[in-house]
């Protein structure tokens, strides 16, 4: 894209900032996470309405700052896309200074996010058994790449290496092609959402118990779960499944077709919708054959019923099939790029996507995407700048004067 072309999200509905969903609040979490995953889990409890105080490295801040490019006014768009509603504080907590800081945030806090293996917690002081010592009903949860314990616990991970061992690489692309990785750092999100969902339960616990918790999220486990649609049926059968382009599905037609102009997806998922399909391109008697009546039929079949398909689909274009088939109730829909993504009239209604105006900067986001008594997810605060709220978190919150945090930050500490 030229750098005189408008951007994209100037095309967004716009959106300030507001008062957002207040399920959490009254929680505060001090996350020492950094890249993705720990980043996306804090923002979806913000989102929520807890209080998230993001912890960052003095000068340097998350790895996550310097992903790019593209950066929007020397922003990584990387590190805007899931930070949003959170204070960003600077603090060195390796030496003894910091970590007396890191203690005083501790006692104030009711969760603890990290991101580093067992050994490194434990180096840093910043395991369970040392935060918990500080205060008792401490929910503190770990997202590493193989978790705490077992033969890999210190190996190091990124989203990649946790795709590969889940198997949803083998399984992703066309037979002729080699492993793909999903197009989203898919193992980070799933174990960021995996590490926010535990936590509310760890939390909803708590308010019946009294008693914090350790909680131990591993990004090779999650997506292995991820994939238990695939594993069971090998477990249960002996079949391995093999990469096809996701031609394959249990479901007899589940799959990609070419309209006369452009891909489109369609799903015939029970014989009644079989029926539908074939009644609304005007073929009723395919819909009624009894060699075709039930989805093993069809699967036996699927053949020369998607070659069928294919070339009834080939006749027109991709707007001409799916007003049809959504008219007969039949699942079916585009593949869409990016661009059209951003353009949808109905995400945009949704608040998915928009364009946040705050603070004198225009920063696109992707919304929460979840609905409460009718409405959307607001924003309480933009993606921060680093280190933007250090002064007002140690002077607010810990009560230091100002001569302490002169001095803290003379030393390169905060």
């Amino acid at each position: 894209m030229s750098l005189d072309a408008p951007l994209p999200m100037n095309e967004l509905p716009p959106k300030s900032l507001g008062s957002g969903f207040d399920m959490l609040s009254g929680i505060r979490v001090l996350d020492l996470t950094t890249s993705i995953a720990g980043p996306y889990a804090s923002m979806l409890l913000a989102d929520l309405g807890a209080e998230v105080l993001k912890v960052e490295r003095p000068g340097r801040g998350d790895d996550c700052r310097a992903w790019g490019p593209p950066f929007l006014d020397g922003e990584s768009l990387w590190f805007l896309s899931v930070n949003r509603n959170k204070h960003s504080i600077t603090l060195d907590y390796s030496g003894e200074q910091g970590k007396a800081v890191l203690h005083d945030l501790v006692r104030r806090c009711d969760v603890v996010l990290v991101n580093l293996v067992a050994r490194a917690q434990r180096k840093l002081g910043i395991d369970h058994a040392s935060l918990a010592a500080l205060r008792g009903d401490l929910v503190h949860l770990s997202l590493t790449g193989f978790g705490l314990r077992g033969p890999r616990a210190d190996m190091p991970c990124y989203d990649l290496i946790a795709e590969g061992y889940s198997s949803v690489m083998d399984l992703t692309g066309e037979a002729q092609n080699d492993p793909q990785k999903v197009g989203t750092p898919a193992a980070d999100l799933i174990a960021g959402m995996d590490a926010a969902m535990i936590t509310l339960a760890a939390l909803f616990d708590r308010a019946r118990s009294g008693k914090g918790r350790t909680l131990d999220v591993s990004m090779v486990d999650s997506m292995t779960r991820f994939m238990s649609p695939r594993i069971v049926p090998f477990l249960g059968s002996g079949l391995l499944p093999q990469r096809t382009g996701a031609k394959d599905s249990v479901i007899a037609v589940y799959q990609v077709f070419h309209a006369a102009d452009a891909p489109m997806n369609l799903a015939l998922g029970n014989d009644a919708i079989w029926q539908r399909f074939w009644s609304a391109v005007g073929e009723p008697a395919m819909g009624e054959d009894p060699r075709y009546a039930t989805n093993v039929q069809r699967h036996a079949a699927r053949g020369e019923i998607v070659q069928r398909i294919g070339a009834i689909l080939k006749t027109r274009p991709r707007d001409h099939w799916l007003p049809l088939l959504a008219a007969a109730k039949v699942p079916a829909g585009p593949i869409y790029r990016v661009d059209e993504i951003a353009a949808d009239p109905a995400l945009q209604e949704r608040g998915v996507v928009y364009r946040l105006e705050a603070d004198g900067r225009a920063i696109p986001q992707v919304g929460l995407g979840i609905q409460v008594d009718g409405a959307q997810a607001g924003v309480r605060m933009a993606p921060p700048r680093l280190g933007e709220h250090t002064e007002s978190v140690l002077g607010g919150l810990l009560g230091y004067d100002a001569q302490r945090i002169a001095e803290l930050r003379g030393r390169k500490i905060v």
